[in-house]
């Protein structure tokens, strides 16, 4: 099984769109009419994170994106701090690009937080989202430093065991032949100059301050009006369900999935039960619209 293998079946497009003052890589398939459903990776991930997902989603007939978010990836590095503002206005500079005036959002860890705040601030924009293993409501200092440590190591040290450490995190049960391939590409996006130039920006929410200004409090998901599953693995590293369950309750209408035997990759780890799950709550959701 590889990367190649899983996108197989469907027609799509490796492309870089323009938007704004920043070049942003992506994976485009499913018909142009089709409605728009963009993913959003976690902290230092791109969007091959989604390869298992966007074959079903395109065959259902969305008009699938899995981007590499703000200076993430391949996508442009501009020199400020990784804040979620930012990161909002990169979603919404590449959904003003590609024509899209709504869509729903998938967003894993990282990718979560961006949909939340989006979602809160910009209801026209988001049709729906899915929050999968969602980081940015709690302030654990463990697991930022636990965060920050892993990801120096991959990106700053030659030996590619370190990559492989740091994308074993995600896994309850690692896959060999798909996580080594995925840990080739990492390490390749890991080690690019621009990357590591970039790091320390990608990392900003990983400090105090910044997580603090940052924080997706509940005041704020209680503004959130696109209905929403939340979605998480029983052997998350970096959060135990009890943060799933307050997230849902502070999102109004929102329900819970738990994965079992699942850790911070419900997508890709558990993808024969997401996908039908996700395309089942897209097509609800659309329903309502």
């Amino acid at each position: 099984m590889s990367i190649w293998t899983e996108l197989s079946g469907i027609d799509y497009r490796h492309a870089y769109v323009e938007t704004g003052d920043v070049t942003t890589r992506a994976l485009q398939a499913g018909p142009q009419d089709g409605e728009h459903v963009v993913f959003l990776h976690g902290t230092t991930g791109h969007l091959e994170a989604f390869v298992r997902n966007i074959p079903a989603h395109a065959s259902a007939g969305y008009r699938c994106h899995a981007i590499d978010m703000l200076g993430h990836g391949y996508t442009g590095k501009p020199d400020r701090p990784g804040e979620i503002p930012a990161y909002v206005e990169h979603l919404l500079a590449y959904l003003d690009a590609v024509g899209a005036e709504r869509a729903h959002i998938v967003g894993e860890s990282l990718g979560g937080w961006v949909g939340s705040w989006a979602a809160s601030e910009y209801p026209d924009r988001v049709a729906s989202l899915q929050l999968l293993c969602m980081g940015g409501t709690k302030i654990n200092p463990e697991v930022m430093e636990r965060l920050k440590t892993s990801t120096r190591a991959a990106a700053l040290d030659d030996d590619i065991s370190f990559t492989r450490e740091r994308l074993r995190l995600l896994w309850a049960d690692w896959d060999e032949d798909l996580g080594d391939e995925l840990t080739q590409v990492r390490y390749e996006i890991y080690h690019h100059p621009d990357f590591q130039r970039n790091l320390h920006n990608l990392l900003a929410l990983q400090e105090l301050d910044a997580r603090e200004r940052n924080l997706l409090r509940p005041d704020r998901m209680a503004r959130i009006k696109a209905p929403t599953l939340v979605v998480w693995g029983n052997k998350n590293p970096f959060g135990e369900v009890p943060e799933a369950e307050a997230i849902t309750a502070a999102i109004p209408g929102a329900r819970l999935k738990i994965f079992n035997e699942c850790g911070h990759w419900p997508q890709h780890e558990k993808a024969e039960v997401y996908n039908p799950l996700s395309l089942a709550f897209l097509a609800e959701a659309s329903k309502a619209e």
